[in-house]
């Protein structure tokens, strides 16, 4: 059953509310298998000089984490946040709004959405006489970013609350246009930048990443 809107409802509150991130209590083995796959990735593509697809991978992983911290920090301060995980759902919650095995997917789902391009990534659509069009990596980016909002809205009405929305006013639409679109258009985007300037945005990205989790998990804020 799908779900398109949070419902405001109390049931969703105390279940935000019975959130415990960072407990082991669900914890299992699985945790490591996941590891051990997504590590595979990784050093497949380095071993393959896949350097434009293990920047796609890095790309997203790192736009995913800042915002996974900001809906953290909105949780703290404005109640709840705008998306949960339960803990029935999960072996262990990193944040409020990711578990391990949601962020392990996130790791290499810039590399899926790279890989799902045309060999020829200046490729445009529509386009005429090789003027206009739009660009197959934006095209890319937006179908990426729908598959991902129509799973989410699977995931809100799955039975043991696998993801939970509170608020009212989000839902699928927001969820597709501010945060997945940015998600797809990181991974699709920054790998073709110039070497040096790619290697600039990668290094800036997640030295930000590093740095507020740094702060705000000893604070007690995510």
């Amino acid at each position: 059953m799908l779900q398109f809107w949070g419902d405001g409802s109390q049931q969703a509150k105390d279940l935000v509310s019975a959130i415990r991130v960072r407990s082991t209590e669900n914890f299992n083995w699985t945790f490591i298998f996941i590891l051990a796959v997504v590590f595979y990735i990784y050093w497949s593509e380095i071993h393959k000089k896949n350097t434009e697809v293990v920047c796609a991978g890095l790309a997203l992983y790192a736009v995913h984490w800042l915002y996974e911290i900001c809906n953290a920090v909105i949780g703290r301060f404005a109640g709840y946040p705008l998306w949960s995980v339960s803990n029935e759902s999960t072996t262990f919650i990193l944040l409020i709004g990711v578990c391990w095995e949601l962020s392990m997917m996130f790791s290499v789902a810039g590399m899926i959405s790279f890989k799902m391009l045309p060999q020829d990534r200046t490729k445009r659509y529509f386009s005429r006489n090789g003027k206009g069009g739009i660009s197959c990596r934006l095209v890319g980016a937006l179908e990426m970013a729908l598959l991902f909002a129509l799973f989410e809205s699977f995931l809100a009405g799955t039975s043991n609350h696998s993801f939970i929305w509170v608020y009212p006013w989000w839902g699928v639409l927001p969820v597709f246009i501010t945060t997945y679109i940015p998600f797809f258009l990181a991974s699709n985007y920054i790998p073709d930048l110039e070497p040096k300037k790619r290697k600039t945005v990668l290094i800036t990205l997640w030295a930000l990443v590093a740095v507020l989790l740094a702060v705000l998990i000893p604070l007690g804020i995510i």
